[in-house]
């Protein structure tokens, strides 16, 4: 056993090896931060500064201590080189065991509890819910929270809003709707939750100069009232749920607003069912797709630019694209296409925001795989892009992590950039590593428009060498 993992290290650490010379071909801009404390989930929020060169936007990640600090909620600030900006030689060199001058902590939040997921709304990106482990959503307006010490003994920041209905732990499954200030849950009670915050949104301008003044005074908020599980919440006003959706027979692993409605919503789980639910026509399931996969489903997302199109990431190491058209209520239909290009738990997939048919697709095999489902069937593969052997419609695989990728984000603001992190702290003897990175254009542009710029490119070659 041991002698198969040195083997195994060494494959990996190979493996890296051969990726780190490639990254000047490979990407138009990388970043390398290495974490002091392991992150399970890592989100874009809004653009604050634009410059020449860079444009500088918020960053949200967490920090899973090991109990001698509090856990925290991290904003940063972090500086997005624009579209070929940066140098080859630049691209290459960067320490994969030092901070990246990239990414700077703006602000600490003391969370209570790990941060198991954060997501972000749409409608107002400075508003962000949270799930720790315990029954509720802790929602956070970033921006107004006061900047915190994460010392031992420091209590937690208050929650600006803490959304209840939960019978036990939600831990991962969760979504803010694209078109309205509504919230989405999943846990262990099998229970899918939808929450309205409407009403805080609001009133969030008060809610904003009165966590000024706590700021100033160094206060958390109000004595300790509400429990979250095991974790102390300060009494932050709460929400009850609007709705209540049973169907799943077994831990809700993810949940997925519809792009274009507020009422219809997915869901996955430890069932291996996807659920599509219609808060319309009540709190049953509008459409149970049993057996969606093999194993666990961890992961879903709906497609932004054609909602018949959905994804699921399973620990079959399989992801698998449905079209609701081709389900039914009694729960028949097979998945469009089945893409099998990881060697482990699928963990998180997303679609691009640029364009329909690209998604990526993150696992525990350390791979973060970006697909194009319009190419599956076609024989002719840009060359360089992928190995021969690699599955139809993979086009390009980030493999600059060592360990699992837990999380990743396409960047709604600079479409092509992607935020992953990943739980490799054997590896980085840190606690993780965080990566900005963008692809090199060439890899998925048009390949009529890619010839037609390399033949300009290599005319003017031509015409600047000195003749002999």
């Amino acid at each position: 056993m041991k002698e198969r993992g040195k083997a195994g290290q060494r494959s990996v650490d190979e493996r890296y090896t051969q990726w780190k010379s490639l990254v000047p071909v490979l990407y138009d801009w990388l970043a390398n931060h290495n974490l002091v404390w392991p992150s399970l989930s890592c989100r874009w929020g809004p653009q604050v500064e634009h410059a020449t060169y860079k444009n500088r936007q918020r960053l949200y990640l967490s920090e899973q201590t090991d109990g001698s600090v509090p856990n925290t909620l991290v904003i940063a600030n972090c500086d997005v080189v624009k579209p070929r900006v940066a140098a080859a030689e630049h691209i290459s060199q960067f320490n994969e065991e030092a901070r990246s001058p990239f990414v700077k902590k703006f602000k600490t939040i003391i969370h209570p509890g790990e941060v198991n997921r954060i997501r972000e709304l749409p409608q107002n990106s400075n508003i962000v819910g949270t799930h720790t482990d315990s029954p509720d959503v802790l929602i956070w307006d970033v921006e107004a929270q006061p900047n915190r010490h994460a010392v031992l003994g420091a209590a937690p920041s208050r929650p600006d809003l803490v959304l209840t209905g939960h019978q036990e732990n939600a831990e991962y499954a969760l979504s803010l709707c694209p078109i309205e200030p509504l919230v989405l849950s999943g846990g262990r009670d099998k229970s899918v939750v939808l929450w309205s915050i409407h009403d805080y949104i609001s009133t969030l301008g008060v809610a904003s100069d009165a966590k000024s003044r706590e700021a100033s005074s160094g206060s958390s908020g109000g004595k300790q009232v509400a429990k979250s599980g095991n974790n102390k919440v300060s009494d932050s006003p709460t929400v009850g749920p609007r709705g209540i959706y049973q169907g799943h027979g077994d831990t809700i692993e993810d949940v997925q607003f519809c792009p274009s409605s507020a009422e219809e919503f997915c869901s996955v789980g430890d069932d291996s069912c996807l659920i599509l639910w219609d808060a319309r026509v009540g709190t049953h399931p509008a459409i149970k797709v049993e057996k969606a996969h093999n194993a666990d489903l961890h992961c879903v997302d709906w497609n932004p630019h054609d909602v018949n199109i959905i994804l699921t990431g399973s620990a079959d190491n399989s992801v698998r694209m449905f079209d609701r058209r081709n389900l039914s209520s009694g729960g028949s239909g097979s998945p469009v296409y089945k893409f099998e290009g990881h060697s482990a738990a699928v963990l998180c997939v997303q679609w691009s925001p640029d364009k329909a048919s690209v998604f990526g697709s993150a696992a525990e095999d350390g791979f973060l795989n970006v697909w194009d489902h319009e190419r599956v069937g076609k024989k002719k593969e840009r060359s360089g892009t992928r190995a021969t052997n690699s599955p139809p419609g993979l086009f390009f695989q980030h493999s600059g992590h060592r360990d699992k990728v837990v999380d990743f984000h396409w960047n709604s603001s600079d479409p092509w950039t992607i935020v992953s992190v990943s739980d490799d702290c054997q590896s980085t003897g840190g606690g993780g590593t965080l990566q900005i990175w963008r692809m090199s254009d060439l890899i998925y542009r048009p390949e009529e428009e890619v010839l037609e710029e390399l033949e300009k490119f290599k005319s003017h070659i031509l015409t600047c060498t000195p003749k002999t």
